[in-house]
């Protein structure tokens, strides 16, 4: 693209475009360019995102940057976009991972996995196609425009299991979400095993809200997965108790102790709150 058509594209002005340029490496946008910049690369073709990460990559090797072997893990090539909701999933190759707080030893068959938890934009699709109820924090059958970007909350079970079969996917079982969380080592955290709250969007960051899905890329997983700490509990397919079923993940309204993936919790199948959303997974891509 040309500066002005970028400019455009990411929403600023041509000016901060060229500071940018200037600038080089040592330049640290502003948190809302910087989503805004997260977001084009991440609804970006398989092309651009391999071309991204090659890109990364040599510069990191060449600086002798410790990140160099998590660019090289995260390949643009696992993605693969789906062909009904049109959303980035992550592959997760069939074997065994370390699961559970004793990292008990679990084998599962290969599955994909959403790259970013459903947003009130993906959500909104559904809705138009198929007239099911809009959140009660939309503005009618529309999400406020502020929250495109954002997991939507306020979903039951009921609606994110209705969600996922408008789409052919699934909700995720809790051993599955877990396995794209922790990877198959069983790291404590997505991104390893050092508590760092500031990879994530819990109570203790003091946000207060959600926030973009694509904000948090060094708190994704060793798949490439997003927000599977913090920013909203997630709907698993477990069954806990009759008409209760698993949540994952913690939220922005939860303490960071909350986060592992490893924790425990659930809910009724009818509850739906500010601070809980869901992701799916498809067996077969």
């Amino acid at each position: 693209m040309t500066v002005r058509k970028f400019a455009v594209h990411i929403g600023v002005s041509d000016r901060m475009v060229s500071h940018w340029e200037r600038g080089g490496v040592g330049i640290v946008p502003r948190p809302s360019n910087q989503s805004a910049l997260d977001t084009s690369l991440s609804v970006a073709g398989t092309e651009v995102q391999e071309r991204f990460a090659v890109l990364i990559t040599e510069q990191a090797a060449a600086a002798e940057d410790q990140r160099t072997e998590i660019l090289l893990a995260a390949d643009p090539l696992q993605f693969v976009r789906h062909p009904v909701d049109a959303k980035l999933m992550a592959a997760v190759p069939e074997g065994i991972y370390l699961g559970g707080d004793a990292g008990e030893t679990t084998w599962l068959p290969s599955f994909h996995i959403d790259v970013f938890p459903t947003t009130n934009a993906d959500y909104f699709r559904f809705v138009s196609a198929t007239g099911h109820p809009p959140p009660q924090h939309w503005d009618g059958p529309r999400h406020p425009n502020s929250l495109f970007d954002h997991p939507v909350v306020w979903v039951t079970w009921r609606d994110a299991a209705a969600y996922a079969a408008w789409a052919g996917k699934a909700l995720p079982t809790s051993d599955q979400w877990e396995k794209a969380a922790r990877g198959t080592k069983g790291n404590i955290y997505p991104w390893g095993n050092s508590p760092t709250a500031a990879k994530c969007n819990v109570s203790d960051s003091g946000i207060g809200h959600t926030t973009p899905v694509s904000r948090y890329q060094s708190g994704a997983s060793p798949f490439g997965a997003y927000d599977l700490c913090g920013n909203a509990w997630e709907w698993c397919v477990t069954e806990s108790s009759p008409g209760r079923r698993e949540l994952k993940g913690s939220a922005f309204t939860s303490p960071f102790v909350r986060a592992t993936p490893s924790a425990f919790n659930d809910a009724s199948t009818s509850m739906s709150d500010e601070d809980t959303g869901f992701r799916c997974v498809a067996e077969h891509l």
